[in-house]
């Protein structure tokens, strides 16, 4: 908002009015008035939107106080990303301020200067994967009795769904894959710990920096499992900026085990939990109509050749 002007961005009107079926158009008719709504309520001064893609995040002031307004097609991501935020209580995390869920709206602290982890480059990953496991360890709480939390039994359910889609095959994905993925999945929850509350999705570009702690996360999924669940994210999201293959396994290897070091977990099981996550992020990108992200379908076939 300029004045009393709310901006919608032409490129986030195009995005939103082509997403799901009529369903991201009918909402971004709605935006405006939520957003007025948000003003009102909370006494807010909107500046243009950062140039995100399915959220409408804008700067925002309360008086002098900086905050950050995120608004979004309400669903049940939105729920669990309030009581996420709300279980972390700003420890390790952005922190929440006031919450609107009908109108899928949150504000939040501004964490400045707010660059993202993504910022120090591939040439400082040791120094970026060490930030990020003290970001972890920072998180890492006991999940809580009653919750509403994804889980990893939940989240890997896919890897069932695969094989009915196709008709006992796995698609586009090579099979021998999903085979070790799914061993791995059991295996994991045979011998699963007691379940923490993690983030889900921390990757680089949901690190920030800030002053009330050096680095704090942001856009937490919420999902109750064990420690090494919450790697996976960092090592799909880091995998496709390699030069070679070869250069990408090292790395990604590399990470994986300066994370279970930093993080007092077991090596091996480190690396299996992320095969499985890298697994679901490559069935995430064929439900959503691709064949599979380039950088999940490179860290499953990276993690695999491992003979993980």
């Amino acid at each position: 908002m300029i004045g009393n002007a709310v901006v919608i961005p032409d490129d986030f009107a195009r995005r939103m009015g082509g997403f799901g079926d009529g369903a991201g158009a009918a909402w971004l008719t709605r935006l405006p008035a939520i957003l007025t709504r948000c003003i009102e309520r909370w006494s807010l001064r909107l500046d243009p939107p950062f140039p995100l893609s399915y959220n409408y995040v804008a700067p925002a002031w309360r008086g002098g106080e900086p905050l950050v307004l995120k608004v979004g097609m309400p669903d049940p991501g939105l729920a669990r990303e309030i009581e996420a935020l709300l279980h972390f209580d700003g420890r390790g995390v952005v922190r929440l301020i006031a919450a609107e869920p009908e109108l899928g709206a949150v504000l939040l602290e501004r964490l400045m200067p707010g660059s993202p982890l993504s910022r120090l480059g591939m040439e400082r990953d040791d120094e970026a994967t060490r930030i990020a496991a003290e970001v972890m360890l920072r998180l890492r709480r006991p999940a809580p009795e009653d919750h509403q939390f994804l889980t990893l039994r939940g989240r890997a359910s896919g890897l069932r769904d695969l094989r009915r889609r196709f008709d006992g095959g796995t698609g586009p994905l090579p099979a021998r894959l999903v085979t070790r993925a799914e061993a791995l999945f059991a295996d994991l929850l045979a011998s699963s710990p007691a379940p923490m509350l993690l983030h889900g999705d921390l990757h680089h570009a949901n690190i920030l920096a800030a002053g009330r702690e050096p680095w704090l996360a942001i856009d937490p999924k919420g999902v109750v499992g064990e420690p090494a669940e919450e790697i996976g994210a960092w090592l799909v999201d880091r995998v496709h900026d390699a030069p070679t293959a070869a250069e990408a396994r090292r790395r990604l290897l590399a990470m994986c085990d300066q994370l279970a070091e930093e993080l007092g977990l077991d090596r091996a099981r480190a690396r299996a939990a992320a095969l499985v996550r890298a697994a679901i992020s490559a069935l995430w990108s064929i439900e959503s109509g691709a064949s599979g992200s380039a950088s999940s379908n490179r860290c499953v076939a990276l993690l695999a050749a491992a003979q993980l």
